[in-house]
């Protein structure tokens, strides 16, 4: 039954510009899944989660800048397209404008955005694909002769772990995982400029995109804007002139000032300082304990519980069905603490019991089917006689 022209004009008229739709004396939100939604706003982009958790603004950019380098060279591993490793590292950064490092394991978050980014892409690679390469990551610095991941609780443990990551994520984007890359964009905007035959400046271009991928350019700028901005790099490092009367970038609807912002953060890239994964790991430990405090002491002076977001994605060390839910152990992943710092917690078996009834619809179930496999091997025998 499709709505008469009376009901669609009685919605529009109970909708509120900027809130939602009336509905009795309700306001319901609406959902709208555009490009746009990606972009944050400015004062998102000021005040992260981790920095409200007390995380430097230094360590959490070297924790992103990691972040995304693990998820690259994981998809390499996993012989995955750029295409795929660009749109996981895109969702990783999304995911930290939404939850914090000091409550969320970077290393599991990485494995769930590689896992996830293979399947928008259609590309899938199976769980135990992804948590073989990134314990590859992780004990092949050094080594020649490679241990494969031993197949025992904490695989198990792991695994459970990788797919409820991959549902957080999913959820803290709200479903909106299309990501727009600018890689045809940049070859589209040269075939523009009729440059697309210097195959330097289109490599170089390319390159400054894919290093680009560890900022967060992509939740600042549109995808057209980064094309302009990485063009406009490669140009100036190569020294070949475009257009400037008028800027050719005014063509795409760019602005300079855009474009050197973006520059500017690509540059910063190559600039900083080689800092040692302990420290940071121990400065997040840190702002974890001061965090745990500072509930405990909310919770203390206002006699009940706190709100504190959704729950953490603890990283569990060990999987036994017996073990109590209020178990922790140390502050490690089933695969390694390369980017993990949180506690974890035991899990649940996942078998449910079967009831009496259950049991014989099932067994009466399976009888009948052995019953017709039998007549139609007989009716089968008896057409070649």
């Amino acid at each position: 039954m499709q709505p008469t022209i009376e009901y669609v004009m009685a919605a529009e008229y109970l909708r509120i510009p900027g809130e939602g739709i009336l509905i009795g004396d309700k306001i319901y939100s609406g959902v709208a899944l555009t490009l746009d939604n990606c972009l944050l706003p400015l004062e998102r982009l000021q005040q992260s989660p981790s920095a409200e958790h007390g995380l430097s603004a230094d360590t959490e950019e070297q924790l992103r800048m990691r972040g995304c380098e693990l998820i690259q060279a994981a998809g390499i591993l996993l012989r995955l397209p750029q295409v795929a490793m660009a749109t996981g590292q895109i969702l990783f950064q999304r995911f930290y404008y939404c939850k914090s490092f000091v409550r969320h394991c970077a290393e599991m978050v990485a494995m769930a955005c590689v896992h996830l980014a293979s399947k928008i892409e259609e590309e899938p690679r199976r769980v135990r694909d992804v948590l073989n390469v990134f314990y590859h990551l992780k004990h092949s610095k050094g080594k020649r002769t490679q241990v494969p991941m031993p197949l025992d609780a904490s695989y198990i443990s792991a695994k459970a772990q990788v797919i409820k990551t991959e549902r957080r994520v999913l959820k803290e984007l709200g479903f909106c995982v299309h990501v727009k890359h600018p890689h045809k964009i940049i070859v589209m905007y040269l075939q523009v400029l009729e440059c697309e035959k210097n195959t330097k400046l289109v490599q170089t271009a390319w390159n400054y995109m894919n290093d680009s991928l560890r900022t967060d350019v992509f939740l600042r700028f549109s995808a057209e804007t980064v094309a302009c901005a990485c063009i406009y790099l490669s140009a100036r490092t190569l020294q070949i002139p475009l257009p400037d009367q008028p800027p050719w970038f005014l063509l795409f609807g760019a602005s300079e000032e855009d474009l050197r912002e973006i520059c500017g953060r690509i540059l910063r890239l190559y600039s900083l300082p080689n800092v040692s994964l302990p420290s940071m790991l121990k400065e997040v430990d840190q702002c974890h304990l001061a965090l745990d405090a500072r509930i405990a002491k909310a919770k203390l002076a206002g006699g009940g519980l706190l709100a504190v977001g959704t729950p953490t994605l603890d990283v569990p060390s060990s999987f036994s069905p017996a073990s109590k839910a209020g178990e922790t152990d140390a502050h490690h992943s089933p695969i390694g603490n390369t980017l993990c710092n949180k506690r974890s917690r035991s899990v649940s078996s996942p078998l449910r019991s079967v009831s009496p009834t259950h049991r014989q619809k099932i067994s009466r179930r399976d009888r009948e089917r052995e019953k017709e496999r039998e007549r139609r091997r007989e009716r089968e025998r008896d057409y070649r006689k």
